[in-house]
């Protein structure tokens, strides 16, 4: 087994939680997330890339995630493959929307919504930042945000509906 260096190691302990949080959120499935995590830090491992900054560090594993979810998604087995439908619904009673229910509707979105909306809310980056790391202006970050919200909005008041 391969012993990391004590800074290659503390990298991956602070980058780890990220990464696989954004692979998830990417990939809607934990199994092809643990693909993606491991294709991530593999490459870090081989690359060996040397970081400016902490801040340097987060921004080039967020990128190279999102390219590893992008690559995972687009592969020829999930062109030819589509999910089965899970038709189990919850009525809300006009409750707020529990964790669980927010779960079920972000996996509904298309994979660059739950990827800005993650990017934003749960990784706390500025729309500059969302913009670089999907690799796309800011006024295209912006318009996708504005899109996955309403997206999720839709989807939430469907199931509300129902």
């Amino acid at each position: 087994m391969r012993q990391f260096s004590k800074d290659q190691e503390a990298v991956i302990l602070r980058n780890k939680d990220t990464v696989y949080r954004l692979a998830r959120a990417g990939t809607k499935n934990p199994h092809d997330a643990d693909d993606v995590f491991q294709e991530v830090f593999l490459r870090y491992l081989r690359r060996k890339p040397t970081f400016e900054s902490e801040e340097h560090e987060r921004y080039w594993f967020i990128r190279v995630t999102v390219n590893c979810t992008r690559s995972a998604m687009t592969t020829f087995w999930r062109r030819q493959v589509e999910p089965l439908e899970d038709d189990l619904t919850e009525d809300f009673d006009d409750e707020p929307v529990n964790a669980d229910d927010l779960k079920a509707a972000l996996e509904q979105l298309d994979r660059r919504h739950r990827l800005v909306l993650h990017l934003f809310y749960y990784e706390d980056l500025p729309v500059k930042d969302v913009a670089q790391a999907l690799s796309v202006t800011e006024a295209n970050a912006r318009m996708l945000l504005t899109r996955a919200r309403r997206a999720l909005k839709e989807i939430l008041e469907k199931e509300n509906a129902t």
